[in-house]
């Protein structure tokens, strides 16, 4: 059994015995206990000038074989996402041509997909109420054109503009009634985007929940769910009790998937998660364990990642994608670790060791001899004994 070194925060090196790939099978047809979302990240071209404040030029041919990996384990992609570094790298471009490219790819393969719909191709960043309707509008138009499912995210803009909860409700109520099909709103925490502090006009989410079951119950036909990642599963638990049946829960929680998507016999949550990006085949075996009601095969498949996850997405949380890239280089599924915006950098050596060491021991590594040898490779670059 081959060695993984891992590295140190003082800079020495240790080794670990490297696991085996677990044995897990493809579903046979449709998941049918939970609906689960992968938020993909995207490719770039590790040659092009990928660099800060650059326009994103993206590897499209790795970057949409990678949805293809997620839909063969028979989970949807949720797309041009925080994942998919939206502000952090994705422009507006970028951003039309994946929404684009990713809804074609989707109606080839039967896959299901969702989208991100932002206000963030307005360049300003103090806009107006009626200017954050009409750009949420203009993205959720071309959205519903090119096929795709809306998740209506969370807006910079409308965190600026807003001054009160009826703000919130006024600007949800006008864009829903613009939907031709219902949608995914989207409530995303200060620790992934600290401009979104206070979204629905509090930083309590008590009292911001209270905002979100009006915008619900004002908008039922219109609404199907709301992805909410918070980091804090009893505010997600006690809104979701709440939320009509129209209404599902998708847990954005990357800390606390496990037990929400679960349940507690009287509600659960679905999911809509970086982490699944990273984790396809792991999540797929898990619910497909859900499917054939085998909860204890369900918590020994899943449970393990969450420790992962949880390093992953460590604060600073924003730079989490970074560790979605990462393992998806040790995995395979591109050529070269690299991230548009130069974001391959936000996270240190001894970070991405403990990302290693965790998904060796929780069978997050599909290709474990090829992940050794990457790794390896890394540090020698680095002028570090592998």
């Amino acid at each position: 059994m081959t060695d993984l070194v891992l590295l140190r925060a003082d800079g020495t090196t240790a080794s670990v015995a490297l696991q085996e790939a677990p044995h897990f099978s493809k579903p046979a047809g449709p998941l049918t206990s939970r609906t689960a979302y992968a938020a993909a990240h995207v490719v770039p071209k590790a040659w092009a000038e990928n660099v800060p404040g650059a326009p994103a030029d993206i590897d499209w041919d790795a970057t949409l074989a990678f949805r293809h990996h997620v839909w063969s384990w028979g989970l949807g992609v949720a797309d041009a996402m925080d994942t998919a570094q939206r502000n952090m790298g994705l422009d507006a471009r970028a951003t039309r041509d994946l929404i684009a490219r990713s809804a074609a790819e989707a109606r080839s393969v039967g896959g299901a997909i969702v989208v991100g719909v932002n206000t963030d191709h307005v360049e300003d960043e103090v806009i107006s109420l009626d200017a954050v309707i009409d750009a949420y509008t203009e993205q959720l138009h071309f959205t519903e054109d090119a096929g795709a499912g809306v998740v209506l995210m969370a807006s910079r803009h409308l965190a600026r503009a807003a001054t009160s909860a009826a703000d919130y409700e006024r600007v949800y109520r006008a864009v829903l009634e613009s939907a031709s099909r219902p949608v995914i709103l989207h409530w995303l925490g200060a620790a992934f985007d600290p401009v979104l502090a206070g979204y629905f006009g509090s930083t309590d989410s008590a009292v911001a929940s209270e905002t979100v079951l009006r915008i619900i119950g004002d908008n039922a036909d219109r609404v199907s769910g709301i992805k909410m990642s918070l980091l804090d599963a009893q505010a997600e638990i006690a809104l979701r009790a709440r939320l009509p049946k129209s209404a599902a829960m998708f847990t954005g929680d990357d800390f606390n998937y496990v037990g929400l998507i679960e349940g507690d016999g009287a509600t659960h949550s679905d999911a809509l998660l970086g982490a699944f990006a990273a984790l396809a085949p792991s999540a797929s075996a898990a619910i497909q364990a859900l499917d054939a009601d085998d909860t204890a095969r369900y918590r020994g498949v899943l449970a393990p990642t969450e420790a992962l996850s949880r390093q992953v997405f460590a604060a600073p949380t924003f730079y989490y994608k970074t560790g979605v890239a990462f393992l998806s280089w040790l995995n395979g599924h591109q050529e070269s670790f690299s991230m548009i915006g130069g974001l391959h950098a936000a996270r240190s050596l001894p970070h991405l060791s403990e990302i290693v060491r965790l998904a060796n021991a929780s069978g997050a590594l599909e290709r474990p001899e090829l992940a050794a040898a990457r790794w390896s490779t890394l540090l020698t670059l680095n002028g570090l004994a592998s």
